[in-house]
Protein backbone atom coordinates (compact mmCIF):
# COMPACT_ATOMS: atom_id res chain seq x y z
CA UNK A 1 0.00 0.00 0.00
CA UNK A 2 1.28 3.33 -0.89
CA UNK A 3 2.36 5.61 2.20
CA UNK A 4 0.41 8.11 0.93
CA UNK A 5 -3.55 7.29 2.04
CA UNK A 6 -5.02 10.25 0.41
CA UNK A 7 -5.29 8.57 -3.19
CA UNK A 8 -7.85 6.70 -3.00
CA UNK A 9 -11.10 6.94 -4.36
CA UNK A 10 -14.01 4.34 -3.67
CA UNK A 11 -17.08 3.95 -5.88
CA UNK A 12 -20.41 5.10 -3.99
CA UNK A 13 -23.19 2.02 -4.76
CA UNK A 14 -26.10 2.82 -7.34
CA UNK A 15 -28.24 1.28 -9.46
CA UNK A 16 -26.84 2.76 -11.88
CA UNK A 17 -23.53 1.56 -10.98
CA UNK A 18 -23.55 -1.96 -9.47
CA UNK A 19 -21.13 -2.95 -6.83
CA UNK A 20 -18.39 -5.09 -8.12
CA UNK A 21 -18.53 -8.54 -6.79
CA UNK A 22 -16.07 -10.15 -4.88
CA UNK A 23 -14.86 -13.61 -3.40
CA UNK A 24 -12.80 -14.50 -0.37
CA UNK A 25 -11.24 -18.14 -0.04
CA UNK A 26 -10.61 -18.63 3.77
CA UNK A 27 -11.37 -20.62 6.26
CA UNK A 28 -14.46 -19.27 7.79
CA UNK A 29 -16.40 -20.94 10.37
CA UNK A 30 -13.81 -21.92 12.51
CA UNK A 31 -11.44 -21.43 16.07
CA UNK A 32 -8.54 -19.84 14.22
CA UNK A 33 -6.81 -16.44 13.33
CA UNK A 34 -7.40 -16.27 9.64
CA UNK A 35 -10.96 -17.11 10.26
CA UNK A 36 -11.42 -14.15 12.63
CA UNK A 37 -9.43 -11.95 10.62
CA UNK A 38 -11.63 -12.83 7.49
CA UNK A 39 -15.07 -11.99 9.42
CA UNK A 40 -13.42 -8.59 10.16
CA UNK A 41 -12.49 -8.25 6.16
CA UNK A 42 -16.31 -8.97 5.91
CA UNK A 43 -17.59 -6.55 7.63
CA UNK A 44 -14.57 -3.93 6.73
CA UNK A 45 -15.58 -4.54 2.46
CA UNK A 46 -19.27 -6.13 2.83
CA UNK A 47 -20.78 -2.07 2.17
CA UNK A 48 -18.74 -1.77 -0.81
CA UNK A 49 -18.33 -5.33 -2.88
CA UNK A 50 -21.23 -8.03 -3.11
CA UNK A 51 -18.88 -10.20 -1.47
CA UNK A 52 -19.02 -13.86 -1.26
CA UNK A 53 -17.06 -15.77 1.07
CA UNK A 54 -16.06 -19.28 0.31
CA UNK A 55 -15.33 -21.31 3.74
CA UNK A 56 -12.33 -23.98 3.66
CA UNK A 57 -13.67 -27.09 4.94
CA UNK A 58 -10.82 -28.36 7.19
CA UNK A 59 -12.45 -31.75 7.87
CA UNK A 60 -11.78 -32.71 4.25
CA UNK A 61 -8.49 -30.64 3.82
CA UNK A 62 -6.57 -31.41 6.69
CA UNK A 63 -7.87 -35.25 7.22
CA UNK A 64 -5.20 -37.76 6.41
CA UNK A 65 -7.55 -40.58 4.90
CA UNK A 66 -7.50 -40.99 1.05
CA UNK A 67 -10.88 -41.24 0.45
CA UNK A 68 -11.51 -37.77 2.57
CA UNK A 69 -8.77 -36.54 0.62
CA UNK A 70 -10.57 -37.10 -2.37
CA UNK A 71 -13.43 -35.44 -1.10
CA UNK A 72 -10.92 -32.52 -0.14
CA UNK A 73 -10.14 -31.74 -4.07
CA UNK A 74 -13.57 -32.26 -4.91
CA UNK A 75 -14.48 -29.44 -2.73
CA UNK A 76 -11.48 -26.99 -3.76
CA UNK A 77 -12.66 -27.97 -7.65
CA UNK A 78 -16.20 -27.02 -6.42
CA UNK A 79 -14.70 -23.73 -5.23
CA UNK A 80 -12.84 -23.02 -8.13
CA UNK A 81 -15.66 -23.55 -10.86
CA UNK A 82 -17.49 -20.93 -9.11
CA UNK A 83 -14.88 -18.26 -8.50
CA UNK A 84 -15.31 -18.03 -12.45
CA UNK A 85 -18.51 -15.73 -11.70
CA UNK A 86 -16.55 -13.20 -10.09
CA UNK A 87 -14.98 -9.91 -10.38
CA UNK A 88 -12.26 -10.14 -8.27
CA UNK A 89 -11.11 -13.25 -5.83
CA UNK A 90 -8.80 -13.04 -2.86
CA UNK A 91 -7.65 -16.29 -1.22
CA UNK A 92 -6.78 -15.79 2.60
CA UNK A 93 -3.27 -17.81 1.98
CA UNK A 94 -2.33 -20.07 5.72
CA UNK A 95 -0.74 -23.03 3.97
CA UNK A 96 -1.75 -25.39 6.23
CA UNK A 97 -5.18 -24.59 5.42
CA UNK A 98 -5.33 -26.29 1.87
CA UNK A 99 -3.57 -29.18 3.14
CA UNK A 100 -0.80 -31.21 4.59
CA UNK A 101 1.33 -32.05 2.01
CA UNK A 102 3.12 -29.88 -0.59
CA UNK A 103 1.64 -31.49 -3.61
CA UNK A 104 -1.57 -31.24 -2.01
CA UNK A 105 -1.54 -27.27 -1.67
CA UNK A 106 0.39 -26.58 -4.48
CA UNK A 107 -2.26 -27.85 -6.23
CA UNK A 108 -5.45 -26.97 -4.65
CA UNK A 109 -3.86 -23.51 -4.59
CA UNK A 110 -3.38 -23.39 -8.11
CA UNK A 111 -6.89 -24.33 -8.76
CA UNK A 112 -7.96 -21.76 -6.76
CA UNK A 113 -5.64 -19.34 -8.15
CA UNK A 114 -5.84 -20.24 -12.06
CA UNK A 115 -9.95 -19.91 -11.52
CA UNK A 116 -10.18 -16.48 -10.18
CA UNK A 117 -11.05 -13.38 -12.90
CA UNK A 118 -8.49 -11.07 -11.04
CA UNK A 119 -6.62 -12.23 -8.16
CA UNK A 120 -5.49 -11.00 -4.99
CA UNK A 121 -3.77 -13.43 -2.11
CA UNK A 122 -3.14 -12.75 1.33
CA UNK A 123 -0.07 -13.99 2.50
CA UNK A 124 -0.08 -14.85 6.38
CA UNK A 125 3.58 -16.79 6.42
CA UNK A 126 5.90 -15.90 4.24
CA UNK A 127 8.13 -19.42 3.39
CA UNK A 128 11.42 -18.37 2.44
CA UNK A 129 13.14 -20.26 -0.49
CA UNK A 130 16.42 -18.87 -0.90
CA UNK A 131 18.76 -20.49 1.82
CA UNK A 132 19.15 -23.65 4.73
CA UNK A 133 19.74 -22.76 8.04
CA UNK A 134 22.52 -23.80 8.53
CA UNK A 135 23.25 -22.01 11.38
CA UNK A 136 20.17 -22.70 13.88
CA UNK A 137 21.02 -26.35 12.94
CA UNK A 138 24.73 -26.25 14.27
CA UNK A 139 23.40 -24.59 17.28
CA UNK A 140 20.67 -27.13 17.44
CA UNK A 141 23.51 -30.43 17.26
CA UNK A 142 25.73 -29.01 19.38
CA UNK A 143 23.61 -29.21 21.92
CA UNK A 144 22.93 -32.72 21.61
CA UNK A 145 19.18 -31.66 19.91
CA UNK A 146 19.75 -34.08 16.94
CA UNK A 147 15.57 -34.50 16.32
CA UNK A 148 14.87 -30.13 16.93
CA UNK A 149 17.57 -29.76 14.43
CA UNK A 150 16.36 -32.36 11.87
CA UNK A 151 12.72 -30.98 11.99
CA UNK A 152 14.15 -27.60 11.35
CA UNK A 153 15.64 -29.09 8.27
CA UNK A 154 12.24 -30.60 7.19
CA UNK A 155 10.13 -27.35 7.88
CA UNK A 156 12.80 -25.28 5.44
CA UNK A 157 12.68 -28.15 2.77
CA UNK A 158 9.01 -28.37 3.02
CA UNK A 159 8.60 -23.83 3.19
CA UNK A 160 11.25 -23.76 0.10
CA UNK A 161 9.20 -26.02 -1.86
CA UNK A 162 5.76 -23.89 -1.01
CA UNK A 163 7.47 -20.58 -1.88
CA UNK A 164 8.71 -21.47 -5.34
CA UNK A 165 5.77 -23.26 -6.08
CA UNK A 166 2.93 -20.84 -4.94
CA UNK A 167 5.28 -17.63 -5.68
CA UNK A 168 6.41 -19.03 -9.39
CA UNK A 169 2.71 -19.84 -10.32
CA UNK A 170 1.77 -16.07 -9.57
CA UNK A 171 4.84 -14.75 -11.36
CA UNK A 172 4.00 -17.00 -14.24
CA UNK A 173 0.33 -15.73 -13.95
CA UNK A 174 1.05 -11.96 -13.96
CA UNK A 175 1.52 -11.93 -17.56
CA UNK A 176 -2.17 -13.47 -18.57
CA UNK A 177 -4.13 -11.56 -15.71
CA UNK A 178 -4.52 -9.15 -12.82
CA UNK A 179 -2.51 -10.57 -10.09
CA UNK A 180 -1.39 -8.70 -6.47
CA UNK A 181 -0.36 -9.70 -3.59
CA UNK A 182 -1.18 -8.59 0.24
CA UNK A 183 1.38 -8.64 3.04
CA UNK A 184 1.80 -7.54 6.83
CA UNK A 185 4.85 -5.30 6.52
CA UNK A 186 7.10 -3.25 4.01
CA UNK A 187 10.04 -5.75 5.20
CA UNK A 188 7.63 -8.65 3.37
CA UNK A 189 6.72 -6.18 0.75
CA UNK A 190 10.34 -5.79 -0.77
CA UNK A 191 11.20 -9.57 0.09
CA UNK A 192 7.94 -10.72 -2.10
CA UNK A 193 9.16 -7.96 -5.29
CA UNK A 194 12.99 -8.72 -4.93
CA UNK A 195 12.95 -12.70 -4.05
CA UNK A 196 10.40 -13.68 -6.29
CA UNK A 197 10.00 -11.11 -8.66
CA UNK A 198 6.22 -10.30 -7.73
CA UNK A 199 4.66 -7.14 -8.95
CA UNK A 200 1.31 -4.73 -7.48
CA UNK A 201 2.59 -6.10 -3.95
CA UNK A 202 0.34 -4.22 -1.23
CA UNK A 203 1.21 -4.09 2.56
CA UNK A 204 -1.41 -3.05 5.32
CA UNK A 205 -0.75 -4.60 8.95
CA UNK A 206 -3.67 -6.66 10.26
CA UNK A 207 -7.22 -4.49 11.01
CA UNK A 208 -10.31 -5.99 12.64
CA UNK A 209 -11.92 -3.03 14.66
CA UNK A 210 -12.93 0.73 13.60
CA UNK A 211 -11.98 3.33 16.63
CA UNK A 212 -15.82 3.86 17.03
CA UNK A 213 -16.55 0.19 17.54
CA UNK A 214 -13.45 0.33 19.82
CA UNK A 215 -14.69 3.29 22.30
CA UNK A 216 -18.42 1.88 22.11
CA UNK A 217 -16.90 -1.52 23.36
CA UNK A 218 -14.75 -0.07 26.03
CA UNK A 219 -17.41 2.37 27.22
CA UNK A 220 -20.03 -0.91 27.81
CA UNK A 221 -17.06 -3.76 29.20
CA UNK A 222 -16.66 -4.00 32.98
CA UNK A 223 -15.16 -6.05 35.01
CA UNK A 224 -17.36 -6.50 37.06
CA UNK A 225 -19.84 -7.90 33.90
CA UNK A 226 -17.24 -10.81 33.72
CA UNK A 227 -18.39 -13.90 35.71
CA UNK A 228 -14.49 -15.40 36.45
CA UNK A 229 -13.67 -12.32 37.47
CA UNK A 230 -15.71 -11.36 40.03
CA UNK A 231 -14.01 -12.75 42.66
CA UNK A 232 -10.90 -10.52 42.37
CA UNK A 233 -10.55 -7.00 44.16
CA UNK A 234 -11.22 -4.30 42.14
CA UNK A 235 -7.61 -2.98 42.94
CA UNK A 236 -6.29 -5.92 41.08
CA UNK A 237 -4.22 -4.97 38.18
CA UNK A 238 -4.88 -7.13 35.00
CA UNK A 239 -2.15 -8.56 32.80
CA UNK A 240 -3.51 -10.00 29.79
CA UNK A 241 -1.99 -12.59 27.35
CA UNK A 242 -3.71 -13.97 24.27
CA UNK A 243 -3.93 -16.14 21.65
CA UNK A 244 -3.90 -19.69 21.37
CA UNK A 245 -1.54 -21.86 23.90
CA UNK A 246 1.52 -23.06 21.76
CA UNK A 247 5.21 -22.81 22.83
CA UNK A 248 6.45 -19.59 20.70
CA UNK A 249 3.80 -17.55 22.34
CA UNK A 250 6.09 -17.67 25.35
CA UNK A 251 3.39 -17.31 27.79
CA UNK A 252 5.68 -18.99 30.82
CA UNK A 253 7.79 -15.90 30.29
CA UNK A 254 4.99 -13.28 31.41
CA UNK A 255 4.57 -16.19 34.33
CA UNK A 256 7.86 -15.78 35.42
CA UNK A 257 7.81 -12.17 35.49
CA UNK A 258 4.68 -12.48 37.75
CA UNK A 259 6.79 -13.25 40.51
CA UNK A 260 8.82 -10.29 40.78
CA UNK A 261 5.45 -8.42 40.96
CA UNK A 262 3.34 -7.16 43.88
CA UNK A 263 0.21 -9.44 44.68
CA UNK A 264 -2.35 -7.37 43.02
CA UNK A 265 -0.97 -8.12 39.77
CA UNK A 266 -2.80 -10.99 37.49
CA UNK A 267 -2.02 -13.05 34.72
CA UNK A 268 -5.17 -13.64 32.45
CA UNK A 269 -4.37 -16.06 29.73
CA UNK A 270 -7.18 -15.46 27.15
CA UNK A 271 -6.77 -18.61 24.41
CA UNK A 272 -6.98 -22.39 24.29
CA UNK A 273 -5.18 -25.23 22.29
CA UNK A 274 -5.69 -24.84 18.64
CA UNK A 275 -8.19 -27.23 17.10
CA UNK A 276 -4.98 -28.82 15.07
CA UNK A 277 -2.90 -28.95 18.17
CA UNK A 278 -5.64 -31.07 20.02
CA UNK A 279 -3.98 -34.75 20.18
CA UNK A 280 -5.78 -37.85 20.67
CA UNK A 281 -5.22 -39.21 23.70
CA UNK A 282 -3.53 -37.38 25.75
CA UNK A 283 -4.06 -36.41 29.12
CA UNK A 284 -2.45 -33.19 29.33
CA UNK A 285 -1.29 -30.79 25.87
CA UNK A 286 3.18 -30.93 26.68
CA UNK A 287 2.41 -26.41 26.34
CA UNK A 288 -0.11 -26.28 29.21
CA UNK A 289 2.19 -28.71 31.45
CA UNK A 290 5.03 -26.28 31.26
CA UNK A 291 2.74 -23.68 32.26
CA UNK A 292 1.20 -24.88 35.15
CA UNK A 293 5.27 -26.62 36.63
CA UNK A 294 6.35 -22.92 36.12
CA UNK A 295 3.64 -21.38 37.71
CA UNK A 296 3.81 -24.30 40.84
CA UNK A 297 0.02 -24.99 40.27
CA UNK A 298 -0.57 -28.66 41.29
CA UNK A 299 2.74 -29.06 42.21
CA UNK A 300 4.71 -29.96 45.25
CA UNK A 301 8.12 -29.02 46.33
CA UNK A 302 9.01 -32.41 45.87
CA UNK A 303 7.75 -32.39 42.59
CA UNK A 304 9.54 -29.54 41.52
CA UNK A 305 12.64 -30.66 42.86
CA UNK A 306 12.33 -34.25 40.58
CA UNK A 307 11.51 -31.99 37.49
CA UNK A 308 14.62 -30.26 38.16
CA UNK A 309 16.69 -33.79 38.54
CA UNK A 310 17.58 -34.06 41.70
CA UNK A 311 16.63 -37.14 43.57
CA UNK A 312 15.87 -37.49 47.42
CA UNK A 313 14.68 -39.97 49.92
CA UNK A 314 13.22 -37.46 52.44
CA UNK A 315 11.47 -38.68 55.89
CA UNK A 316 9.31 -37.79 58.61
CA UNK A 317 8.52 -33.33 59.16
CA UNK A 318 10.75 -32.80 56.04
CA UNK A 319 8.66 -35.33 53.59
CA UNK A 320 5.39 -34.21 54.63
CA UNK A 321 6.57 -30.08 54.14
CA UNK A 322 7.94 -31.52 50.49
CA UNK A 323 4.38 -32.90 49.81
CA UNK A 324 2.57 -29.39 50.58
CA UNK A 325 1.25 -27.06 47.98
CA UNK A 326 4.26 -24.97 46.61
CA UNK A 327 4.99 -22.06 48.74
CA UNK A 328 5.30 -20.29 45.46
CA UNK A 329 2.72 -21.71 43.64
CA UNK A 330 0.41 -18.63 41.68
CA UNK A 331 -2.32 -20.45 41.11
CA UNK A 332 -4.39 -17.58 42.85
CA UNK A 333 -2.70 -15.24 40.58
CA UNK A 334 -2.86 -17.07 37.28
CA UNK A 335 -6.10 -17.14 35.58
CA UNK A 336 -6.75 -19.56 31.97
CA UNK A 337 -9.81 -17.90 30.57
CA UNK A 338 -10.00 -20.11 27.68
CA UNK A 339 -10.74 -19.55 24.11
CA UNK A 340 -12.86 -16.50 22.91
CA UNK A 341 -14.76 -15.35 20.73
CA UNK A 342 -14.55 -12.78 18.68
CA UNK A 343 -16.83 -10.10 20.54
CA UNK A 344 -15.07 -11.43 23.91
CA UNK A 345 -11.95 -11.48 22.28
CA UNK A 346 -12.24 -7.65 21.62
CA UNK A 347 -14.24 -7.31 25.28
CA UNK A 348 -11.08 -8.91 27.01
CA UNK A 349 -8.21 -6.84 25.88
CA UNK A 350 -10.63 -3.81 27.24
CA UNK A 351 -10.31 -5.75 30.49
CA UNK A 352 -6.22 -5.40 30.80
CA UNK A 353 -4.31 -2.76 32.27
CA UNK A 354 -1.60 -4.15 30.04
CA UNK A 355 -1.61 -6.50 27.01
CA UNK A 356 2.25 -8.57 27.22
CA UNK A 357 2.85 -10.66 24.42
CA UNK A 358 6.23 -12.91 25.08
CA UNK A 359 6.46 -14.56 21.89
CA UNK A 360 9.85 -15.84 20.53
CA UNK A 361 11.56 -15.68 17.54
CA UNK A 362 9.90 -18.08 14.86
CA UNK A 363 9.63 -15.57 11.65
CA UNK A 364 5.95 -15.24 12.38
CA UNK A 365 4.83 -12.46 9.57
CA UNK A 366 2.14 -11.22 11.84
CA UNK A 367 -0.07 -11.54 15.43
CA UNK A 368 -3.95 -10.89 15.19
CA UNK A 369 -3.75 -10.49 18.89
CA UNK A 370 -1.44 -7.83 19.08
CA UNK A 371 -3.53 -5.93 16.52
CA UNK A 372 -6.43 -6.26 18.40
CA UNK A 373 -5.39 -4.70 21.15
CA UNK A 374 -3.99 -2.35 19.82
CA UNK A 375 -7.18 -1.01 18.24
CA UNK A 376 -9.04 -1.91 21.61
CA UNK A 377 -6.64 0.89 23.23
CA UNK A 378 -4.99 -1.27 25.97
CA UNK A 379 -1.23 -0.59 26.66
CA UNK A 380 0.65 -3.18 24.71
CA UNK A 381 4.68 -4.34 25.83
CA UNK A 382 5.93 -6.93 23.28
CA UNK A 383 8.88 -9.24 23.10
CA UNK A 384 11.86 -7.74 20.44
CA UNK A 385 10.71 -9.80 17.89
CA UNK A 386 11.28 -9.12 13.79
CA UNK A 387 6.94 -9.34 13.77
CA UNK A 388 6.73 -6.69 16.37
CA UNK A 389 9.22 -4.32 15.19
CA UNK A 390 7.89 -4.39 11.99
CA UNK A 391 4.14 -3.76 13.15
CA UNK A 392 5.44 -1.12 15.97
CA UNK A 393 6.66 1.05 12.44
CA UNK A 394 3.02 1.57 11.58
CA UNK A 395 2.23 2.52 14.74
CA UNK A 396 5.26 4.60 16.40
CA UNK A 397 5.09 5.27 19.86
CA UNK A 398 2.39 2.61 20.97
CA UNK A 399 4.27 -0.47 21.18
CA UNK A 400 6.65 -0.90 24.57
CA UNK A 401 9.53 -3.38 24.05
CA UNK A 402 11.53 -6.24 26.40
CA UNK A 403 14.09 -8.54 25.12
CA UNK A 404 12.78 -11.78 24.41
CA UNK A 405 12.28 -14.30 27.41
CA UNK A 406 13.64 -11.31 29.84
CA UNK A 407 10.96 -12.16 32.33
CA UNK A 408 12.83 -9.51 34.69
CA UNK A 409 12.93 -7.13 32.46
CA UNK A 410 9.04 -7.12 31.43
CA UNK A 411 8.69 -6.96 35.28
CA UNK A 412 10.49 -3.87 35.62
CA UNK A 413 8.25 -2.66 31.96
CA UNK A 414 5.12 -3.58 33.80
CA UNK A 415 5.25 -1.62 36.90
CA UNK A 416 6.84 1.55 34.82
CA UNK A 417 4.68 3.97 33.89
CA UNK A 418 3.02 3.90 30.15
CA UNK A 419 0.77 4.79 28.13
CA UNK A 420 -2.81 5.78 29.47
CA UNK A 421 -5.73 3.63 28.42
CA UNK A 422 -7.69 4.99 25.57
CA UNK A 423 -8.48 4.51 22.06
CA UNK A 424 -5.69 5.86 19.87
CA UNK A 425 -5.87 7.33 16.44
CA UNK A 426 -4.25 5.43 14.05
CA UNK A 427 -3.00 6.13 10.93
CA UNK A 428 -3.40 2.08 9.75
CA UNK A 429 -6.43 1.12 10.41
CA UNK A 430 -10.08 -0.38 9.17
CA UNK A 431 -10.75 2.03 6.77
CA UNK A 432 -6.85 2.19 5.13
CA UNK A 433 -7.03 -1.91 5.44
CA UNK A 434 -10.41 -1.79 3.59
CA UNK A 435 -8.72 0.96 0.69
CA UNK A 436 -6.16 -1.40 0.31
CA UNK A 437 -8.33 -4.82 -0.32
CA UNK A 438 -9.89 -2.76 -2.58
CA UNK A 439 -6.98 -1.35 -4.56
CA UNK A 440 -5.42 -4.65 -4.68
CA UNK A 441 -8.21 -6.22 -6.10
CA UNK A 442 -8.28 -3.95 -9.17
CA UNK A 443 -11.18 -2.08 -7.74
CA UNK A 444 -11.29 2.31 -7.41
CA UNK A 445 -9.95 2.84 -4.25
CA UNK A 446 -11.53 5.52 -2.25
CA UNK A 447 -11.18 9.07 -0.99
CA UNK A 448 -9.62 11.08 2.03
CA UNK A 449 -13.27 11.66 2.86
CA UNK A 450 -14.31 7.64 2.40
CA UNK A 451 -11.18 7.22 5.01
CA UNK A 452 -12.38 9.62 7.45
CA UNK A 453 -15.73 8.65 7.82
CA UNK A 454 -14.95 4.74 7.87
CA UNK A 455 -12.31 5.32 10.16
CA UNK A 456 -15.49 6.30 12.34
Amino acid sequence: MPDTLSTYHLPSPSAASPRPKMAIVSTYDELCGIAGYTRALEKQLAPFVDLTIFDLDQYLLRSRHRRIQKLADAHIKDIAAQLRGFDCVNIQLEHGTLGRTVPQITRRFARLAKAAPALSVTFHTILLGDDMPWDIVGRLLARGHVRSAGRVLSDATRGGRLGRGIQGLLRGLQASKPVSVIVHTKRDQRMMQDLYGLRAVHHHPLSFISPEAARSLRARTSRAAHPRLAGLPATAKFIGTFGFLSAYKGFDTAIRALEFLPADHHLLIFGGLHPQGIRREEPLDPYIRKLLSTAHIGQSPLEALRESGLRLAPSGAELTALLNDHPNSLRERVHFMGALSDDEFFAAAALCDVAVFPYLEVGQASSGPISIALEMGTRIIASRTAAFRAFARYHPGLIEFFDIGNFAELATRIQSPGRSAGVPELRYNTATNAATYLEANFLPAPTPAFLACAAE
